[in-house]
C-alpha cells in the first residue's frame, strides 16, 4: 500500500468511527428523554466512482438530524476542474471523503447546528471543514461554550487558527442579499496543508471531537425548556434563512452536485418545515 492510499484509509476509517460516536450519543439523548427514535441508514452509490452512507434521525429532541458520511473518486468536469486546486494542465482526477451533519432541532432554543471534515485529493491534497451554531434566540453562554471548545481544538495545533478560522467562518456564513449573518459563528478551515500531513489530519480529528462535546453539551442544557407557538414560528423563519444560505451560497452543495453526488445526501442539509 502506498504512503497516499495508507493516508485515505486513516481517514476514510475515522469519519466513519466518528460518524458511528456522534449517532450514538445523539441517540443517547433522544433515549434518555423517552424516545425510541433511532438513525436509519441508507447507502448510496456514485456514478463514476465511490459512494456514501445517510444516517437520518428523527425524534423528540432532533426534528431532523443526518450525519453522513462518503468517498467518491472520478474526474471533475472540465468547467469545475478550473475552480480546483491540483486540477491545472488537465488533470482533472480527484478521491474525496468527509463527513457532514446537520441537525435541526425540535426546540427554539436548542440551535441547529452544522459540521463537516472533509479530506480531498488531486495532484495536490488537502483537509477542510469547520462547523457553526445557528440559534434562533442567540444565548451568550451556548455561543461562548461553542467557541471555547472550537479554540481549544485550534490552540494545541497553532495558536493562530483559532482567530484565523474564526474569521473565515464569519465571512463564508453570511447572507449577502439579506446582509446578515446566519447564525452565531464557529470555524472554517480550507485547503489546509501545513506540509506535515499527519499534524493537519489530527487537527481535523479534533476539530470533530470538540464539536460532538460541544453540542451536546448546549443540547443537554436547554433540550427541556418550554416554548410558544409564537416562538417555534420564529424558529421556521429562521430556518427560511438556513435554506437561502444552503441553496445559493453552500460550497458543500455545489461540490456534491457538480460531482455527480446523491442528491438525497447533498440537500439533507435542508430542514424538516420552514417559512418565508
Amino acid at each position: 500500500m502506498s504512503e497516499l492510499d495508507h493516508r485515505k484509509k486513516l481517514a476514510t476509517n475515522w469519519f466513519t468511527e466518528l460518524r458511528d460516536d456522534i449517532c450514538s450519543q445523539f441517540q443517547v439523548i433522544e433515549h434518555n428523554c423517552g424516545s425510541s427514535a433511532t438513525f436509519t441508514q441508507k447507502k448510496w452509490e456514485r456514478d463514476g466512482g465511490g459512494g456514501g452512507e445517510m444516517s437520518i434521525m428523527r425524534g423528540s429532541i432532533f426534528e431532523k438530524v443526518g450525519v453522513n458520511i462518503s468517498t467518491v473518486y472520478g474526474e471533475f468536469s472540465e468547467k469545475f476542474a478550473k475552480e480546483i486546486p491540483g486540477c491545472e494542465n488537465g488533470n482533472n482526477e480527484f478521491w474525496a471523503s468527509g463527513i457532514s451533519l446537520v441537525a435541526h432541532m425540535n426546540s427554539p432554543y436548542v440551535p441547529a447546528a452544522h459540521f463537516n471534515t472533509r479530506m480531498i485529493v488531486t495532484t495536490k491534497q488537502w483537509f477542510g471543514g469547520g462547523g457553526d451554531l445557528t440559534p434562533t434566540f442567540p444565548n451568550d453562554e451556548d455561543t461562548k461554550i461553542f467557541h471555547e471548545h472550537f479554540k481549544d481544538a485550534c490552540d494545541k495545533f497553532d495558536k493562530n487558527y483559532y482567530a484565523k478560522f474564526k474569521k473565515n467562518c464569519d465571512e463564508y456564513f453570511h447572507l449577502p442579499h439579506r446582509n446578515e449573518s446566519r447564525g452565531v459563528g464557529g470555524i472554517f478551515y480550507d485547503y489546509l496543508n501545513s506540509a506535515n500531513w499527519q499534524k493537519d489530519f489530527e487537527f481535523t480529528k479534533e476539530v470533530g471531537v470538540q464539536f460532538s462535546k460541544a453540542f451536546v453539551s448546549i443540547i443537554k442544557k436547554n433540550a427541556m425548556k418550554k416554548w410558544t407557538d409564537q416562538e417555534k414560528s420564529a424558529q421556521l423563519d429562521k430556518r427560511g434563512r438556513y435554506v437561502e444560505f444552503n441553496l445559493l451560497y453552500d460550497r458543500g452543495t455545489k461540490f456534491g452536485l457538480m460531482t455527480n453526488g446523491n442528491t438525497e445526501a447533498i440537500l439533507m442539509s435542508l430542514p424538516p418545515t420552514a417559512t418565508w
